[in-house]
């Protein structure tokens, strides 16, 4: 069968920036090919495609299955080519994948008449038993992990199981790419995955209720075997790894950078995990084997707001974590979440000081986002609090709620204040020139950035 896997531009109000490795689309591709099929990728982002020029890509490409992925803040424009894939294609299937299609599948087959089929959580095992069946023109009653429209009715078929055994799976289809195009300053950033799920149940996460509360990892022999590729095949020197925490399981991550200093593999990598799984021994190892930056959530510098999020983590844990990796010569970006239910300007500003006092080499201030799916989304729902119920808003740049204790005004001029504080530090600014590099030089311009505004908005 011939399947093209579509990766929808970004809605026209977002602001641009590089575009990335589309890794659920790549990792979707290897499994379809190795099932027998031909697989074709169109990038949008990569390729600059708007909607008119993607109508005249995807009717040169004839198709059996056309397949979207999509988070909330692309499923507008996802199914918008949707739209366009049936008007150009009309015996073609059209399926719809990813986290919002997940937890939208219903609503979203009702939304867009003209699609047939949403394929929820994990898709490489369902995407090719569902190929299987159309291509052997077989019922889909059976095949888990889909909802799908009969007739008039909406049909959802039960759960699939998560993949255990994540080592299984093939390496990701780069080969699929438009990889020229995605290019930054001359290189490819390539991510890596190396476990699914999360142990945590943050309320405003996704994650667990996508890939489920079971921590599953790869084996630290795949993991360095893909960096081994990766290396070997598109002469990559850096990759970054996606996993919401990296380290949950210590002596993985260990082994990890056991096999890559044995194998004297000359990469270097950054990762992302929890404040309260990392310490110095750990850290010490990572940096030796490659390790450049770590990612340390921090969420809020707030313990009653820590709680409010089922954070489950402390302050004082959070300024070891930061402490320990400073003077292990790691650099470090911190993750907030600003304005989740409860926040007031008090905690919106002790957070604030918080990420100050820790120093971080870069921060992103994130506003708090009700993602169908989160607990959050709930509450917020259920309290009638949501504003914006239009997902081309759901970039995490701008609010999208407001309670009796924080109004959406307050929070974005909190958050902008929180980016002009932090980066317009003298002290700041000259420790990135001495750091230099790529974050180093990335921040000074932040920072530049914001003085600029800052002087011209007055805020002198």
């Amino acid at each position: 069968m011939k399947v093209t896997l579509i990766n929808p531009p970004y809605p026209p109000s977002v602001h641009s920036h590089p575009p990335f490795i589309p890794l659920g689309l790549a990792y979707l591709g290897s499994v379809i090919e190795k099932a027998g099929h031909k697989v074709t990728v169109i990038d949008c982002q990569a390729e600059k495609l708007t909607y008119e020029t993607f109508k005249e890509r995807i009717a040169q490409t004839v198709s059996d299955v056309i397949g979207v992925t999509a988070t909330t803040l692309l499923y507008k424009s996802a199914m918008k080519l949707v739209d366009i894939s049936k008007q150009t294609q009309p015996y073609s299937i059209t399926i719809l994948g990813g986290s919002h299609g997940t937890f939208w599948d219903e609503n979203a087959l009702k939304e867009y008449p003209n699609l047939d089929i949403v394929v929820r959580r994990e898709g490489e095992l369902t995407i090719v038993e569902l190929l299987n069946k159309i291509e052997n023109n077989l019922d889909i009653s059976g095949v888990l992990g889909i909802t799908y429209r009969k007739g008039s009715k909406l049909i959802r078929n039960e759960d699939r199981p998560f993949i255990e055994n994540l080592d299984s799976l093939p390496f990701p289809a780069h080969h699929l790419l438009p990889l020229e195009k995605l290019k930054h300053n001359g290189k490819i950033l390539f991510p890596l995955v190396s476990s699914r799920g999360c142990v945590y149940w943050c309320d405003f996460c996704s994650t667990v209720r996508m890939f489920g509360r079971g921590y599953r990892m790869r084996s630290a022999e795949n993991v360095v075997d893909e960096m081994q590729f990766i290396h070997d095949k598109y002469g990559i020197d850096q990759v970054t790894f996606y996993d919401d925490a990296f380290s949950v399981d210590r002596e993985r991550v260990l082994k990890i950078c056991k096999e890559l200093r044995d194998r004297k593999l000359d990469l270097i990598w950054d990762c992302g995990t929890r404040v309260d799984m990392v310490d110095r021994e750990l850290m010490k190892t990572m940096r030796a084997a490659g390790c450049i930056a770590v990612w340390l959530g921090v969420e809020s510098g707030s313990e009653t707001m820590l709680k409010a999020m089922n954070k489950s983590i402390k302050l004082d844990q959070t300024r070891r974590a930061y402490k320990i990796a400073h003077e292990e010569g790691l650099m470090t970006i911190a993750n907030v979440v600003l304005g989740f239910p409860g926040e007031t300007e008090k905690t919106a500003k002790e957070t604030i000081n918080f990420v100050k006092e820790l120093n971080p080499d870069d921060v992103g201030f994130y506003i708090a986002t009700p993602y169908p799916g989160t607990p959050m989304h709930d509450q917020v729902v259920k309290n009638g609090w949501l504003k914006v119920t239009d997902f081309d808003k759901y970039d995490t740049a701008g609010p999208t709620f407001e309670t009796p204790y924080l109004s959406m005004e307050k929070l974005a001029e909190l958050r902008y204040k929180a980016y002009q504080q932090f980066y317009l530090r003298p002290g700041y600014v000259l420790k990135m020139l001495r750091k230099g590099g790529t974050y180093g030089i990335s921040a000074v311009k932040t920072s530049g950035a914001y003085l600029l505004r800052a002087l011209h908005l007055k805020y002198w």
